[in-house]
């Protein structure tokens, strides 16, 4: 990456459309060429702190750029129409395009009669509806825009965990909590029939909720799904009475698992069993099956941890701060830590009176969603690259009165191929600063993901050890570790 290169202070690469240049102008990067760019050209824009290191990296760009052009295969086609001709049986079509011309793209793929998943985002709501009206009736789905993850007859599309294909389906409005659903899924023992992704969204009281009824019309008719759970951040009041109304008539057991929603569902009926968290989502939908979770090895005294870590702060190290490639984990951890007392301040908030109005820096225990498009304008996300994240370790670590990290790594299919490495050189400096200055500094994980990623587990949970983090099984689990280090803590 050129952010690792000697002498670089920042880094992009995008294309010159001008909301991009935009957001160069307000890194200070401006100029002739820049303004000459179109949205067809690729930018590379480098900050440095010297001429010569600039004029070096670009030097050896397009030797760069060749050699992993190089590497990639080329495509046939240079449209939908042209694959659709030569490709008559595909039914499903992948758009990862700016969000302005999405739409366009979407429709193309709805008037040749094929499924579309969106993983394009800032598509503008409107388009949104009439994409998804058109689909509704045509009887196709569009799983998205914004929509991060789907598994269909067990291929991942976009962040998709390998999982064992088996009895359980799953639809919702959330990328990383189908991620960690389908994972945990997976390591109990039992397996995923599809994983419909909607886009973020779709149980909004605009769109109505189209693609996740559709979605339970499929799973219902689909005869390897034996339960159906729905993962998702709370639906709008009309659309969930739509919905609730539709698992009336599911004749499959249907586990709802609307994070941030913490009242029990008046009217539910007795195939509907509202969970929680994903955690409890998961043992539902396996009690269904009337299988077992399989527990993870519990091989340390919790309460004895708790101790130990809260006897090596200072007095004035008081709060948390967690920092999430995964919005849906940003959610829950809310979730959590509400549950137990504890406020917490996001630029997610569930409560709205916690809105962090600057979330480029904290305020007493904050939770930030690093996914989102304040912080992705331009950049890749961090589930792809972990930059912008390992620089906001580093400046929490250094606040004095920060006691405790909490974080996420997701595996899978087009995250980072090494997640924890791009972030424990940072992590381990963190430590490190924090005992220098007298502070010990308690790190809380969690890893979503499977054996059979291609990043390693079990490699990448050790290398998490070897730094000191503490590792959980589960999101949830690690919000619950650290809401029990702040109440006892906090007395």
């Amino acid at each position: 990456m050129l952010n690792d290169e000697p002498g670089v202070q920042q880094s992009a690469v995008l294309m010159g459309t001008d909301a991009n240049k935009g957001l160069l102008a307000e890194i200070g990067i401006r100029g002739a060429e820049l303004d000459g760019a179109t949205p067809n050209d690729l930018v590379v824009a480098v900050l440095a702190s010297e001429t010569e290191v600039v004029d070096r990296l670009l030097k050896g760009l397009d030797e760069r750029l060749q050699s992993i052009s190089s590497s990639v295969k080329p495509s046939s086609y240079l449209s939908i129409d042209e694959a659709a001709i030569t490709n008559p049986d595909i039914n499903l079509v992948v758009i990862s395009v700016p969000g302005d011309y999405a739409a366009r793209e979407a429709n193309k793929a709805l008037e040749l009669g094929k499924h579309v998943f969106l993983f394009s985002n800032n598509v503008p709501l409107e388009q949104e509806i009439e994409i998804k009206e058109l689909a509704r009736r045509r009887g196709l789905l569009v799983m998205g825009p914004d929509c991060g993850t789907s598994i269909i007859q067990g291929i991942g599309i976009g962040f998709a965990n390998a999982v064992r294909r088996g009895p359980v389906g799953v639809v919702g409005a959330s990328g990383t909590g189908i991620q960690e659903f389908t994972s945990l899924i997976h390591r109990a023992g039992s397996g995923i029939s599809h994983a419909i992704g909607t886009g973020t969204r779709d149980l909004s009281d605009s769109v109505g909720g189209v693609t996740t009824l559709m979605g339970l019309d499929a799973l219902e008719a689909d005869t390897s799904t034996q339960v159906i759970a729905i993962v998702s951040k709370p639906a709008q009041p009309a659309t969930l009475q739509r919905l609730l109304e539709r698992i009336e008539r599911c004749r499959k057991p249907v586990i709802g698992c609307f994070l941030g929603l913490s009242r029990p569902l008046s009217g539910a009926v007795s195939s509907f069993v509202q969970a929680y968290s994903i955690d409890e989502a998961v043992e539902l939908a396996l009690g269904k099956m009337n299988q077992k979770p399989v527990q993870p090895k519990v091989d340390r005294d919790i309460e004895s941890l708790v101790r130990q870590e809260i006897s090596q702060w200072q007095p004035e190290q008081r709060y948390l701060r967690g920092l999430f490639a995964g919005g849906t984990f940003c959610y829950q951890s809310q979730q959590v830590l509400q549950a137990a007392g504890i406020p917490v301040y996001s630029n997610s908030p569930l409560d709205k009176r916690y809105h962090l109005e600057k979330p480029e820096s904290s305020l007493e225990d904050s939770l930030i969603d690093m996914g989102d498009d304040i912080f992705t304008q331009g950049i890749p996300h961090p589930m792809i690259d972990g930059t912008q994240r390992a620089k906001r370790i580093l400046a929490e670590a250094a606040d004095p009165e920060v006691s405790v990290l909490l974080l996420d790594f997701i595996l899978g299919q087009i995250a980072s191929a090494d997640p924890v490495g791009d972030l424990i050189g940072s992590i381990c400096k963190a430590k490190e600063t924090a005992a220098h200055q007298g502070r010990h500094l308690t790190i809380a994980a969690s890893i979503c993901g499977t054996e059979l990623d291609p990043q390693g587990f079990d490699r990448q949970k050790k290398m998490l050890e070897d730094a000191g983090v503490l590792v959980f099984a589960t999101n949830a689990q690690a919000a619950r570790f650290c809401s029990r280090l702040l109440l006892a803590a906090r007395g």
